[in-house]
Formats: structure tokens, sequence, C-alpha cells
């Protein structure tokens, strides 16, 4: 009730069963946690101690039994903010993930998310992608919304993993928005190497092979919603071809090299319904992902993606 007060009491310390009105009235003793002075045992000569706040309460704790120790600050609980000791090895932040999104979804207005401990990004159109962001591993709520009008379009919890990178696409199904995880994580190219891989998150697309200009398939019957793995790739400029065939891929072991510059205007002697081309660079990492471009069947573009 508003401005309700309690009444205060003198409680008097006499022997049971007799009366001693010459008795001092004492100051109750507070509840547990709420502070001031408590009484610190059967000492009648002690000074009244402050109870200790309860864990993450902020305020110094008492340290141990070293008298002359002085008080030290509580560290927070995990993930409230504030520094935690991290060990012998600097200061660091525990248990982050990193993770960059991607929004796939053809035809859907710019999107807002957010995960359980925040806002990622506001606005994110079509075809673009957000920077690399921290979060804290474990399974996180993402929620996806329209910038505009709010409507939550998706909810869904994903793992995050300590240590990992990831990629978070948001794409189309035939009931709505969904998302897809796709690990970054790789073995960092040596020698002058690079690695190389395709996506197919092209909602309208059928399952495609990519090819070279001599005919070699380097990735083949990549499905909707398949993201090929890495493949070691020498560095150089590369034309790739998008089909539809009955060839077999090349074996996973091998390493994917560059023709003679002749072939890069050369059309493989098969129906193509795309393509794209790429001056590979040493030491990267090198993703192409298809996204839809328009209602037809195999409308698609590319999005380039390097990590070096």
């Amino acid at each position: 009730m508003s401005g309700f007060r309690p009444m205060s009491f003198h409680y008097y310390l006499t022997p049971i069963g007799r009366s001693d009105p010459g008795a001092e009235p004492m100051i109750p003793l507070p509840y547990p946690g709420e502070g001031g002075p408590v009484y610190p045992g059967d000492d009648p000569a002690a000074e009244p101690v402050i109870p200790l706040p309860y864990p993450g309460e902020g305020g110094p704790v008492y340290p141990g039994d070293d008298p002359a120790a002085e008080p030290v600050i509580p560290l927070p609980y995990p993930g409230e903010g504030g520094p935690v000791y991290p060990g012998n090895s600097g200061w660091v932040q525990p248990g982050a993930s990193r993770v960059r999104f991607l929004n796939a979804a053809y035809s859907y207005p710019p999107l807002r998310i957010d995960l359980s401990n925040g806002r990622f990004v506001n606005r994110l159109g079509y075809t673009s992608i957000t920077g690399y962001g921290r979060v804290r591993a474990g399974y996180q709520t993402v929620t996806v919304s329209g910038s505009a009008n709010g409507r939550i379009y998706l909810q869904r919890s994903l793992p995050f993993q300590a240590g990992g990178i990831m990629t978070v696409a948001v794409i189309r199904t035939a009931g709505g928005l969904d998302l897809l995880p796709v690990a970054d994580t790789c073995c960092r190219p040596s020698n002058g190497w690079a690695n190389f891989r395709v996506g197919n998150l092209a909602f309208n697309s059928s399952p495609l092979d990519v090819l070279m200009s001599d005919g070699r398939v380097v990735f083949g019957d990549l499905r909707y919603k398949e993201v090929a793995s890495f493949r070691r790739i020498q560095p150089g400029a590369y034309r790739f071809f998008y089909a539809d065939t009955d060839m077999s891929p090349m074996a996973s072991s091998l390493s994917i090299e560059s023709l003679d510059p002749a072939w890069l205007d050369i059309h493989p002697p098969l129906e193509t319904f795309g393509s794209v081309y790429l001056n590979i660079s040493p030491g990267e990492n090198c993703t192409v992902y298809l996204l839809q471009s328009g209602n037809g069947r195999n409308n698609i573009q590319n999005m380039i993606l390097t990590d070096g």
C-alpha cells in the first residue's frame, strides 16, 4: 500500500517470567540482506558488523581469514557486464562466437535482426551482409522482423559455439522464412594457395553443377540450401559456369588449378544459366553464394565474399 510505514517497537531483554522495567531497549536486527548492523556472535564486547551483500549485488565482500586482507569487489555473473578475471592469460571475453547475417530472402523488405542479448542489425536489405559480430556462446533466440513495420517473421533458437565463426543466412521457404547457419571455419590456405566454395541459396533454382570452361565439374548437384565444402584453389583468374548436367564432379581430393587465359571466354559445350568471373588471390577464402534474381526458374545472381 502506497505511503504505509510500519510501526516501530522496542524490545526488552529480561529473564523469562520476570519483568525488568530498568532494562535498556535494543534496536531490532534487520532481516538478512537488508543492511544495517547485525550482532556478530556471543561476545558482548564485539562490535556489530555490516552484513555482506548477496553474490553479484556489488559492494565489498570479506576475502578470507586474513584480518589484514582488504575487502574485494565480487565479480558479476557471466554475461551481466563488467570485467571478469580470465586467469593468467590477460583480459579476454570468454565464450564468444563470431557471426554475421546474410539476407537471402528474395522479395522480402529490409529486415531487422535481434538476438537474445540485444539488437544485431536494424536494417539489412536483400543481398546484404553484416560484418562479424561477437555474441555469447550457447543457445540464443534469433528474431527476424521487418525494419519498417516491425512484423515478426521468424523466431528460432540457434547454437553458437565458443570460438566458432559462421554466417547465418535468412532464406525463403515454402512457408515463410528460415535460418541457415553456415560454418566459416576453414584451414588457412598455405604455400600461396587459396580456398573456394559455392553455396546455393536461390529458392527458385534446380540442382546445379559448377564447372569450368574445359568441362571439369568442380561441384556437382548443389541443391537449394546446400553449401559445398571449401576446396583448395590455385590463385588466378577463373570463370565458372552453372548448368544442370549428369556429369560427375572432380574427386574432392583434387585441387582446382587455373586454365590458360584463352579459356576464360570459352563456354562449355552445353546449356548454362549463369556464370561468375573471379580473380582469386593467395591466402584468401572465397565463397560465392547464388541468390535469386527473378521469379523465373534458375534466375540467379552471384554474391562474392572473400575473407583473407
